[in-house]
């Protein structure tokens, strides 16, 4: 096989199986009919939720484990726990978490500062962000740390622009996020999953190859690090696609970037007959065993 190939199957074997996915689906539909039925007086498990982290934006990895989901909450719900004496917020994530226990009463269902989780014996998590949709389109959540506070999250437009952008690039965006999982995951890189889909966003917008084949996505990874080693180490946040909201840094990232470009570029040297099993060992070495040896 040829790189195209090759980096073809790389991304079908980070794709979430077919089967996780089901898995997945049911537990979010149990549990948005759990908290419809006590908070909307609704039997329904799709109204007022939505996927959001990776998973939402469609760049999870197969060996993914947390889900994040926004349940959106009625306002009379927002003012009867903004009124209430002492830590509103810890005792609106606490009347969440025994919502979805009705429903998993054997789960450890937990509130953990800003959402309800959800673990299960298979290793995945959801991760439930009760949510009141505010004038701006936004949503106002609560943070019960510190004594308890309201904070902003504006999750659609950041959905919204990975997809757009996604689909301009001829679907390479969100398997290059994928792919650069697969590298934080191998290198233990200090970044954080928006951090990656933003800065991939970033980098795609204007990159020359953007709507190519697996083909170029030799180039496509070699020219990812280059980006990324050579952002500013002292830069802080940059803002995500989209909603503009703050990602943070978790660390330095650009030495790992800049020891995988050196790889990647020896990597990308094997073109033509010359591509085979050292190239395939140098990618390997960047992304891990998904990566066919």
């Amino acid at each position: 096989m040829g790189v195209g190939e090759d980096f073809s199957t790389f991304c079908a074997n980070l794709a979430v199986p077919a089967t996780v996915r089901s898995v997945i689906a049911d537990r979010y539909r149990l549990i948005t009919r759990r908290l419809n039925i006590d908070f909307w007086n609704v039997d329904s498990g799709t109204a007022h939720s939505f996927y959001t982290g990776s998973y939402g934006r469609s760049t999870a990895v197969g060996a993914t484990s947390d889900v994040d989901m926004v349940m959106e909450l009625p306002n009379a719900v927002y003012r009867q726990f903004d009124q209430h004496a002492g830590n509103g917020q810890s005792a609106l994530l606490q009347s969440v978490r025994q919502s979805i226990a009705a429903t998993y009463p054997s789960s450890a269902v937990g509130a953990d500062g800003q959402v309800v989780i959800v673990p299960f014996s298979d290793g995945i998590r959801f991760e439930v962000l009760p949510g009141f949709l505010n004038t701006a389109g936004s949503y106002n959540y609560p943070d019960s740390n510190a004594g308890g506070k309201w904070k902003t999250a504006n999750p659609k437009p950041e959905i919204a622009a990975i997809d757009q952008m996604d689909q301009a690039c001829n679907r390479n965006l969100k398997m290059l996020c994928r792919m650069a999982r697969a590298w934080k995951a191998k290198w233990d890189v200090p970044i954080s999953g928006l951090l990656i889909d933003t800065l991939a966003y970033s980098f795609i917008r204007s990159y020359t190859h953007r709507d190519k084949s697996f083909l170029y996505y030799d180039f496509m990874s070699r020219d990812l690090f280059d980006f990324l080693r050579a952002q500013d180490s002292t830069q802080q946040y940059w803002l995500s696609p989209g909603a503009g909201q703050y990602v943070w840094r978790n660390g330095n990232f650009e030495y790992k970037s800049t020891r995988c470009y050196n790889i990647a570029t020896e990597a990308c040297s094997y073109q033509g007959d010359k591509y085979g099993w050292t190239a395939r060992r140098k990618w390997r070495e960047i992304y891990g065993t998904d990566f066919p040896g």
